[in-house]
């Protein structure tokens, strides 16, 4: 459920996109933002800390771009949620007990704490690339181009920062293993 609430509006935003454009697009992004809330609420009595960000930040963005008829304002969107997580990763670092990957995350698996901060570290570092690279093709390709990097580059980006974490973890989920057996 958590991957369809997280791609299913990317999906809405593209296939709008390419039906009937960036103003259009933008209006069903804010619209499913909104839906996926609702519907989060009204299952949990709930919002998570990233569905409020989210829906701020798109309605804040969403808003400017039809407000102003401007799209430079839904490009930044991407940049605007990566680089708050960015800094919120890196606050962790410092602040609590725990990473946030470590509270995400510490429940499946053991790791050293050291794993755990060069975990949070590099998810930091993703954030920052990401909302480097998002920038640098909103201002340097046409929309068409951004709004195909949005969905196939991001998401791609995503996959590969993954399966390296994957890698790496299970390096190091294996070696406390084989120290923790008899």
């Amino acid at each position: 459920m958590k991957i369809l609430n997280d791609f299913l509006p990317i999906i809405l935003f593209f296939i709008a996109f390419k039906l009937y454009g960036i103003y259009t697009a933008t209006m069903v992004a804010i619209a499913a933002a909104v839906f996926f809330a609702a519907i989060f609420w009204l299952k949990y009595r709930r919002l998570e800390k990233m569905h409020i960000i989210n829906l701020a930040v798109i309605t804040l963005f969403g808003g400017a771009t039809l407000l102003l008829q401007d799209e430079t304002f839904i490009k930044w969107k991407p940049t605007v949620i990566n680089g708050l997580l960015a800094v919120v990763f890196l606050g962790s670092q410092f602040i609590g007990k725990k990473t946030v990957v470590e509270r995400m995350m510490g429940g499946n698996i053991d790791l050293p704490m050291d794993i755990w901060a060069r975990l949070n570290l590099s998810w930091v570092l993703f954030f920052i690339l990401s909302a480097v690279t998002n920038i640098y093709v909103a201002y340097n390709f046409d929309t068409d181009t951004w709004v195909d990097f949005k969905l196939f580059g991001m998401l791609g980006m995503t996959l590969l920062f993954l399966i390296a974490q994957g890698v790496f973890i299970s390096r190091y989920s294996n070696a406390s293993r084989q120290t923790q057996e008899p």
